[in-house]
């Protein structure tokens, strides 16, 4: 028994951990390639813009625009300008100023006099998005409520696309967008135009073919106002409000679909201290959904949520067996030979599974960008930047996946999750 142990220890335990670290990316890789193609294939044929969405409603219900701000003086303006040129006709705005202590509320203001669609909403304190979004439904007039952030320039032709969904079967309760980034001078920048095609717009192809998202993106979502009442809303001491309430539609038996024609710009951190801080908040909120409904998705009427719930634990499983092996080659670095297991004993990027992994992941990253071509025209010209993606993203994925579980471990429950002002990047990106 102990001679079985120690074998397993010395030569299967690394060996087993050194291939899940390895070949879980390609299995995934491949698994995304083949789910992105096919949504492609079967439901995104045509150019886009070549289409008017406007013909495919059956009718025209009032639309509620929900932009909750927070210390966004800088863009309201330019975001609130461009919803008002939608080519939908009719539809309502709700802006909420959540305690923002620069000139978000002059400007909101302003502009209220300006559009007699806009409505403006005023919190004292900073209550977080998920009160802000809560407080406008209640006040919203229509039916269905599209929440976009006060950075996102939502396209003319998105409320059109996401409403299709929403009109066309009652059993929809929530369509996701397709965002787009703006903010590209920089490598950074760079590098999460190419991730947002690679891995988010891939994922979410995938998983619309297998029935269930993690996901809708908290950017440009439109909700059926009976989905949300059926589920409360949206939670005030997630992290992430928008994983949180995709799970509560989904687990309450309400669809969930996302839309790649319902486009919006927005921009993203171009900082690797903005970059990570984001990150890590996706990744604490993640982690807390999976300790919220990891107990009651065991009941068997949510079995179609279980390939979502086993894959995000999968990748948190990865995080963790990563960091297993750089903390290994740490160690490994300082001590002798002798004290270490032989099997242990193993470079962390061995030329033929790292050459590997970099090929897969260009291959993964040319199918998305060629999937995506439809939406945005200069996407292929950031092909070559993507050789710092697995260097740069699988990284920060790591170590904020590891950080995550003992933060959520900590975390007082029930307490309140407020606005933080974020890196916006640079705003003046082409």
């Amino acid at each position: 028994m102990i001679d079985s142990l120690e074998t397993f220890l010395g030569v299967g335990l690394p060996t087993l951990v050194f291939g899940y670290v390895f070949y879980y990316p390609f299995f995934m890789a491949y698994l995304w390639m083949a789910g992105g193609i096919s949504h492609a294939l079967a439901f995104e044929r045509g150019d886009p813009l070549e289409q008017d969405p406007l013909t495919l409603l059956p009718s025209l219900p009032v639309v509620s625009i929900l932009v909750p701000c927070f210390n966004e003086g800088t863009h309201a303006r330019e975001v609130l300008e461009q919803v008002m040129r939608t080519r939908y006709p009719y539809y309502e705005v709700i802006a909420i100023n959540d305690g923002s202590t620069d000139d978000t509320g002059a400007v909101l203001d302003e502009l209220a006099r300006t559009y007699p669609q806009l409505r403006v909403v005023h919190h004292a304190q900073n209550q977080g998005k998920a009160v802000g979004l809560n407080t406008a439904t209640a006040l919203a007039r229509g039916e269905f409520i599209l929440g976009i952030d006060g950075d996102a320039l939502l396209d003319r032709d998105a409320i059109a696309w996401l409403l299709r969904h929403l009109l066309t079967s009652d059993g929809v309760g929530a369509v996701t967008g397709n965002p787009r980034i703006r903010t590209r001078t920089t490598l950074i920048g760079r590098m999460q135009v190419g991730e947002f095609s690679s891995t988010i717009g891939l994922i979410k192809r995938t998983q619309q073919i297998l029935g269930r998202l993690f996901t809708v993106s908290g950017v440009i979502t439109m909700f059926r106002r009976k989905a949300l009442l059926d589920v409360g809303f949206w939670s005030t001491d997630m992290m992430t409000e928008d994983i949180d309430v995709t799970w509560k539609l989904q687990m309450a038996q309400w669809r969930v679909r996302f839309e790649p024609r319902a486009m919006c710009w927005i921009l993203m951190p171009e900082s690797i201290r903005g970059l990570y801080r984001q990150r890590q908040r996706w990744a604490t909120g993640g982690i807390q959904t999976l300790m919220r409904y990891g107990l009651p998705l065991l009941r068997p009427r949510h079995w179609r949520m279980w390939p979502v719930f086993l894959e995000y634990v999968a990748s948190v499983v990865w995080a963790y067996a990563m960091f297993a092996l750089l903390l290994t080659a740490l160690v490994h670095y300082w001590l002798p030979d002798s004290w270490i297991p032989e099997a242990w004993q193993v470079g962390i990027f061995p030329a033929w599974r790292g050459t590997l992994l970099g090929l897969t992941c260009m291959l993964q990253m040319l199918v998305s960008l060629w999937i995506d071509r439809h939406y945005d025209r200069s996407l292929l010209r950031y092909f070559l930047w993507t050789v710092w993606y697995p260097i740069a993203f699988w990284t920060i994925t790591m170590v904020t996946t590891v950080l995550a579980l003992p933060l959520v471990l900590m975390r007082r429950r029930g307490k309140r999750a407020t606005w933080t002002s974020p890196d916006r990047g640079n705003t003046h990106a082409s």
